[in-house]
């Protein structure tokens, strides 16, 4: 069996970090500021929709300054982001039942596993893989090329994330998916997909220690 986990908003409590980082470019624009609610339910990809969607115009400046304006204060800031809670026992869990686990994320390859091993959960991960390109629209083609390297899918592999993008990425592989929505993506965004959504990440523990699927 292989889990494929999504890391940002799944693994990692980055959505204050986000949230912080965007209202500086925001109050710099002079565009209205995001709180959390607004920024669940309307967080998405490709990110040049999400950008859109708060304002920034295209035709005032093209979307890459922004987006990496964005990535360069993340960067700064992101060390002040914990796991989410029960991440670290449950990554344990399933390293200790010889399953496999690999990362899929849109976070840049080089940074992704230096912050996994800041976060001392390097050690958990049989295959990490992120992005080379941050202006990538999404991770299905990356995610091709990772079942690709881990067997195909012979073998039972489900995909954990957090947004209706991961769900994408799963039914594009033709795998089952799980979806915690305590990440960067609301519950009512997230409820009406055709795959198990729960609220948090205790939730998943429950259902790993009682043996459920």
């Amino acid at each position: 069996m292989v889990i494929i986990w999504d890391f940002n908003g799944t693994l990692l409590n980055d959505m204050q970090v986000c949230i912080d980082c965007m209202n500086v470019m925001l109050k710099e624009r002079k565009l209205p500021s995001l709180d959390i609610d607004r920024y669940r339910n309307i967080f998405t990809f490709p990110v040049r929709e999400y950008y859109l969607s708060l304002g920034f115009d295209f035709a005032l400046e093209p979307f890459e300054i922004p987006a990496h304006q964005f990535i360069d204060l993340y960067r700064n800031h992101l060390p002040s982001a914990p796991l989410h809670s029960y991440t670290t026992e449950i990554l344990d869990y399933f390293h200790q039942h010889n399953i496999k686990q690999v990362i899929l994320s849109a976070m840049e390859q080089d940074f992704l596993i230096k912050t996994l091993e800041q976060k001392g959960i390097m050690k958990y991960f049989d295959r990490v893989c992120g992005i080379t390109n941050h202006l990538a629209d999404g991770k299905l083609d990356m995610a091709k090329e990772l079942i690709g390297s881990i067997g195909g899918t012979d073998q039972e592999i489900w995909l954990i994330g957090d947004t209706v993008h991961d769900f994408e990425v799963a039914q594009g592989l033709g795998i089952p998916c799980i979806l915690i929505a305590q990440g960067h993506q609301s519950f009512v965004k997230l409820k009406d997909l055709d795959c198990l959504v729960l609220n948090e990440m205790e939730e998943l523990k429950q259902l790993i220690l009682t043996g459920k699927n």
